[in-house]
Parts: C-alpha cells; sequence; structure tokens
C-alpha cells in the first residue's frame, strides 16, 4: 500500500472512533441524568495552545492535562511522519538518479 492509503485509512479510523466515543458518551450521560450535579469542561487547541475551561477547578486540572498530552502527541506524531516521508523522498531521489546514470 501506498503511504498515502495508509494516511488515509489510519485518519478515517480515527475519525470513526471519535464519533464512537461521542455516541458511547452520549448514551452513558443517559444513565447517570437525574444525579443533580452538573459538571462542565472542555478544550480548544488552536495550533499547540490549549485554551481550557471548565466549572471547577478539578475539571480544568483534568482538561489541562489532557490537553497538554494531546498536544505533546500530536507534535510527536507530526515529526515522525515529516521525518519518515523526508527520508523516502531521499531514498526515492536517489533511486531514480542512479537509475538515470545506467
Amino acid at each position: 500500500m501506498a503511504t498515502t492509503e495508509i494516511i488515509f485509512q489510519v485518519g478515517f479510523a480515527l475519525i470513526l472512533a471519535g464519533i464512537a466515543i461521542v455516541v458511547l458518551v452520549f448514551l452513558l450521560s443517559f444513565r447517570s441524568a437525574g444525579k443533580g450535579k452538573v459538571k462542565a469542561r472542555g478544550a480548544v487547541i488552536i495550533g499547540p495552545v490549549p485554551i481550557v475551561f471548565g466549572t471547577d477547578k478539578k475539571s480544568l486540572k483534568t482538561v489541562l492535562l489532557l490537553s497538554i498530552i494531546l498536544t505533546v502527541l500530536v507534535f510527536v506524531v507530526f515529526v515522525v511522519l515529516v521525518l519518515v516521508l523526508r527520508r523516502s523522498f531521499w531514498l526515492k531521489l536517489r533511486k531514480d538518479l542512479t537509475a538515470r546514470k545506467e
């Protein structure tokens, strides 16, 4: 398989996993409905900067920690992809140049 096909399939699988998680959380929220205490928290990640919000300090700490972990993970994946693609580019270029010399 080509690298672009693999990246497409991984991206599609991640989108499906995200949709499944949202549906699962939505269904589980009905199970805990009616308990009376509501907590809200969330994060918006713009580039490498996480913007977190929440109703209590524990929620803020949890979301901040998760958003920092996600930001670091995305950065590591990006660096690995750049290194892999750069290496494959140079290997292909070297192969093409040696084929032209022969």
